[in-house]
C-alpha cells in the first residue's frame, strides 16, 4: 500500500488517479499510523515552501516522514521534491526534511520565462530505477519558478532551462523525488510512478 500524504498542501486527486490506473494500491491520508503502516510512501506539493512546511509541521508528520524513509521508497513530487532537500530561500530561509543535500532557491535563467511551465526533455544523468525503461527522447510536464541546487551524485536526470534544473533527484537509497509532474506526463510519468511501485518488497 501506498500512502499519498494529505497535509493540506498537494495536488493529491491526480496522483490517486494515475495510481489508480496503473493498479497501484494507495491511499490519501494525514493518519500517522496509517504513513508508518504503508509500504512506500508519495509527498506532493504545491504552492510555497515556506507554508507548506508549516503544514506538514503542524500536522506533526514531519518527524514521521524522516524516520520512515530511512527505510522504505519515500517519492517527492513538485513541491514535495523540493521539501526533501534542507532548506529553501523562497521568500525566506526555511528549513525542509533534510532527506537529501542542497537548497531551494530561485531558477536563474535570464531572458527564460519564470515560472518554467510546459513539456522539457528528460536527460539522464545516473543510474536509477525509476528510470527502468525510460528512453532517451522522453519529455515530462514542469510548473515551478524554483529549483534545487545539488550535487550531480544527487541527480537522475535533469532539463535544461537554459542551465541544468534537476528533475529526478534520489539520496541512493529510499528517498526520491521528481520536479516535474509524474501524474501529468503521459505514458513516460506513469512508467515513472510504476517503477516506483516497483520498489515495494
Amino acid at each position: 500500500m501506498i500512502s499519498i500524504i494529505d497535509y493540506g498542501a498537494g495536488n493529491i486527486f491526480s496522483v490517486k488517479n494515475a495510481l489508480d490506473y496503473l493498479g497501484l494500491d494507495s491511499i490519501l491520508t494525514s493518519d500517522i499510523n496509517q504513513i508508518k503502516e504503508a509500504d512506500a510512501l508519495i509527498l506532493p506539493g504545491v504552492g510555497a515552501f515556506p507554508g507548506a512546511m508549516k503544514m506538514l509541521d503542524d500536522s506533526g508528520m514531519t518527524d514521521v516522514i524522516k524516520e520512515e524513509a530511512s527505510k522504505k521508497p519515500l517519492l517527492g513530487i513538485c513541491l514535495g521534491m523540493q521539501m526533501l532537500f534542507d532548506k529553501s530561500y523562497e521568500f525566506e530561509k526555511t528549513e525542509g526534511l533534510g532527506l537529501i543535500s542542497g537548497k531551494v532557491d530561485r531558477i536563474e535563467a535570464p531572458g527564460y520565462i519564470i515560472p518554467h511551465m510546459g513539456w522539457n526533455k528528460l536527460e539522464k544523468l545516473n543510474d536509477c530505477p525509476l528510470l527502468q525503461g525510460i528512453g532517451d527522447d522522453e519529455y515530462v510536464y514542469f510548473v515551478h519558478s524554483y529549483q534545487a541546487y545539488c550535487d550531480d551524485s544527487n541527480i537522475a536526470a535533469y532539463s535544461e532551462y537554459p542551465d541544468k534544473v534537476p528533475a529526478l533527484v534520489t539520496d541512493g537509497s529510499f528517498v526520491y523525488g521528481a520536479q516535474f509532474h509524474p501524474e501529468k506526463s503521459g505514458k513516460t510519468g506513469l512508467q515513472i510512478l510504476k517503477n516506483f511501485g516497483g520498489l515495494i518488497k
